[in-house]
């Protein structure tokens, strides 16, 4: 079975250009994982690489499938300049390591808490899950194996979150656009939750 990780580096770097930085977190337990920084002129852009390595299982399987399972790495996008999130790239790997140490299996629509701010100041201690496809197209594996899935996620404040979870994701995801949320924005507000 081939490495995945230099076709998902690739994928990445034919999508959002060279990293100017990385940095590789490892935690006792699991494989390591890295975090590529891209910076573009008003957006850096913070992606995992290591998560897809292994497939997520379903946490009540009695045996994990070393093949068959979903694949994924985290994208961040974040305005630049705006506040120091650099130090995004500790809670990011955090957030790639927990299929491996939780039994999770990351998917659109769910939630992840750091149960800490994202980065120093940061309003935000979760992000929501979103849809893949868009920024960067999923990455296509030999059979048996399933796609590497590029998704996205969008910080929400603690008021969200906890709106998000009585009401869905769907639903914080259209009030954020009703009130024309900028997403990327590291030090904005919660959105209108009356």
């Amino acid at each position: 079975m081939a490495d995945v990780l230099p076709l998902v580096e690739a994928r990445l770097r034919t999508s959002l250009g060279e990293p100017d930085a990385r940095a590789a977190v490892t935690f006792l337990g699991t494989d390591r994982v890295e975090v590529l920084r891209f910076t573009e002129e008003d957006v850096v852009r913070y992606a995992t690489l290591g998560m897809s390595a292994h497939p997520m299982n379903d946490p009540t399987a009695m045996v994990a499938d070393p093949v068959k399972g979903p694949r994924a790495e985290l994208v961040l996008t974040v305005r630049r300049g705006v506040a120091d999130t650099a130090k995004v790239l500790r809670p990011l790997a955090v957030l790639a390591a927990s299929p491996q140490v939780e039994g999770v299996v990351v998917a659109p629509g769910g939630s992840l808490d750091v149960g800490e701010p994202l980065w120093p100041g940061a309003p935000f201690t979760s992000v929501l899950v979103g849809e893949p496809g868009g920024l960067v197209e999923d990455l296509e594996l030999d059979e048996p194996l399933d796609p590497v899935r590029f998704l996205p996620l969008l910080p929400m404040t603690p008021n969200e979150a906890a709106w998000k979870r009585v009401h869905g994701a769907q639903a914080l995801q259209e009030r954020w656009l009703a009130r024309g949320t900028d997403l990327r924005d590291p030090v904005r507000r919660s959105v209108a939750l009356d």
